[in-house]
């Protein structure tokens, strides 16, 4: 079990856009076991690769029993919306009603570089858009009316895990991944 440590808002990696997968490789492949490990030992719906510091177009989830992984995804919408409760890992213990499609169809890649679509209704739906939003540097409060997301950032300031020191990266010269010491 590869389990890593996760980026806390403020993290200034939580809010670049992450960069598109080009090497569909052995790294890759790990930062999918990363993922995956991390986010069921959170435990998590959902996980993105710069949730992990690793600035790539990566993420993982698992919902109703439903464990996989998208790369590079592209996300077609549907108009209906659905409003519902919503957490983050980046933001331990926050949950607020967050408005959302209701059904997403997303096309992208498995860690081996093969075509794969994925649809989903409500709370996979959910978890696609949130995770997807993580690779674009859009963390769900910001989706939050004015209300709710001055509530959060009060609740954000009030919580214990707030300010806590960002992990060191030690980058390889042989590599495009980020790794936690």
């Amino acid at each position: 079990m590869s389990v890593k440590p996760i980026r806390l808002f403020g993290d200034p990696v939580l809010r670049m856009k992450a960069q598109p997968v080009t090497d569909f490789d052995k790294e890759l492949r790990t930062l999918v076991k990363d993922l995956t490990d991390t986010m069921t030992a959170a435990p998590g719906a959902g996980l993105a690769a710069p949730q992990l510091g690793v600035s790539l177009r990566v993420f993982t989830w698992q919902v109703d029993g439903e464990l996989g992984h998208l790369v590079n995804p592209d996300l077609t919408l549907t108009e209906d919306e659905q409003d519902g409760p919503e957490g983050c890992l980046s933001l331990p213990g926050l949950r607020y009603d967050c408005k959302r499609a209701y059904g997403v169809v997303a096309k992208g890649f498995t860690m081996y570089g093969d075509p794969v679509t994925v649809e989903g209704t409500e709370l996979l739906a959910r978890c696609i858009q949130h995770e997807t939003d993580h690779l674009d540097g859009i963390i769900f409060i910001d989706r939050l009316d004015a209300e709710q997301r001055k509530e959060a950032m009060k609740a954000i300031r009030e919580a214990a895990w707030a300010g806590e020191p960002v992990p060191q990266v030690k980058i390889s010269p042989h590599s495009t991944f980020g790794r936690a010491l």
